[in-house]
C-alpha cells in the first residue's frame, strides 16, 4: 500500500497537510490524480515542492505543475549515492562527500566542491562520479531561496514527524481489509497533526 501525501507551508510559515491518498502503487498515473485532485479543490501559489527522486511522482510534475520548482532531498541523495559506491568502506566518503558539496554558502561554491570530489574520486569510483554529476543538479535548488529558509527546503524532514506516527498506527492493525480502511487511519493521523501545525510555533520564518 502507498501513501501519497503533501504537506504546505502557508504564507505565514505554517505547515498544513493538503492532501491523503492511498493507492496499491506510486506509478506516475495516481500521483497525476493526486495533484490534480489538490489543483481541484484550489492549491495555488505553489513555489516549491521538495520530494525524493521517484520517478513516477516527477513525471506527474512535469505534466501537472511543470512551471513550478522542483528541490530533491539532499539527506536522501546523499544516501542514495552510497548505492553508487564501489565498496562498502568507502560508503561513508562518498556519503560525507555528497554532503560537503550541499553545505556550500551558494552555487557557485557547490559546483566548486563538486569539481573537488569528481577529481579526487574518480580513478577510485569513476561510477558515483558520473552519477553525481548527472544528479547534482537536482539538490541545488534551494539556492534560489532565502538563505533562512535553507535548512527547512533542502530535505522533507518536514513529513517526518508525519511518517513515523502513520507507520506506529498502521504496523498495529497489521491488516487492512480495503484500501478505504487503510485511508481512515493515515488521515485520522493526518488530520490531527493538521491542527498541531496550524495552531502551534511556526515552521518557517516568512517575514
Amino acid at each position: 500500500m502507498a501513501v501519497l501525501k503533501a504537506i504546505g507551508v502557508d504564507l505565514e510559515g505554517r505547515r498544513e497537510v493538503l492532501g491523503i491518498s492511498c493507492s496499491l502503487s506510486e506509478a506516475e498515473v495516481h500521483w497525476r490524480s493526486f495533484l490534480q485532485d489538490l489543483l481541484k479543490r484550489g492549491l495555488i501559489g505553489v513555489e516549491l515542492i521538495i520530494s525524493d527522486d521517484h520517478a513516477g511522482l516527477k513525471a506527474a510534475l512535469r505534466a501537472v505543475l511543470p512551471s513550478v520548482k522542483w528541490q530533491r532531498c539532499i539527506f536522501h541523495l546523499a544516501q542514495n549515492a552510497g548505492h553508487h559506491s564501489p565498496t562498502k568502506a568507502m560508503q561513508e566518503e562518498i556519503h560525507n562527500s555528497v554532503k560537503e558539496i550541499y553545505g556550500a554558502q551558494d552555487r557557485a561554491e557547490a559546483e566548486a566542491r563538486l569539481k573537488k570530489v569528481v577529481e579526487k574520486l574518480k580513478d577510485k569510483a569513476a561510477k558515483f562520479c558520473d552519477w553525481l554529476e548527472t544528479n547534482f543538479v537536482e539538490g541545488l535548488t534551494f539556492y534560489d531561496f532565502p538563505k533562512k529558509h535553507w535548512k527547512k527546503i533542502r530535505t522533507v524532514n518536514a513529513l517526518e514527524r508525519m511518517n513515523r506516527e502513520q507507520k506506529r498506527r498502521t504496523r498495529v492493525a497489521g491488516l487492512f481489509p480495503s484500501v478505504e480502511s487503510c485511508e481512515r487511519l493515515v488521515v485520522s493521523v493526518a488530520i490531527r497533526l493538521h491542527e498541531d501545525w496550524s495552531t502551534g510555533k511556526k515552521y518557517m520564518d516568512m517575514e
